[in-house]
């Protein structure tokens, strides 16, 4: 088994996570009300852009996720099934450092949306943490 390489395993990974997640009791409820069913395809070619920029260091990508995320009712339960989802679309098609990378990263993200929504939640008058 390869590792990731190119754009385009990265799109593989992408099209395979959202295949899964568009289905998944838990995510699809929050990605369906998020995301506009016309809006899909510009979504998608986001974060290839997004991912493609983390891994591989390509400035495709320019925005500032955690804005998207921060009004959505998400909490630990659904950055779980993200990763979960995530680490079974890499692993069953990838192996090697940039695979596992990619997998300690998404972590990381995780970690930082959920500090930053607590800290945004706790403090709702105030100005958001971005």
């Amino acid at each position: 088994m390869q590792d990731i390489t190119y754009k385009k395993d990265i799109k593989l990974i992408v099209d395979t996570f959202y295949a899964k997640a568009k289905t998944d009791t838990l995510l699809a409820p929050i990605f369906n009300e998020a995301i506009d069913e016309k809006e899909w395809n510009k979504h998608v070619e986001r974060i290839y852009s997004f991912w493609n920029t983390v891994m591989f260091k390509k400035m495709d990508y320019k925005g500032n996720p955690f804005s998207h995320h921060m009004n959505l009712p998400i909490y630990k339960r659904h950055f779980d099934k993200w990763l979960e989802i995530l680490e079974q679309v890499v692993f069953a098609n990838f192996k090697g450092e940039k695979s596992q990378d990619m997998i300690e990263r998404a972590h990381r993200m995780s970690e930082m949306f959920q500090l930053k929504l607590a800290a945004n939640r706790s403090n709702p008058n105030s100005k958001p943490i971005l």
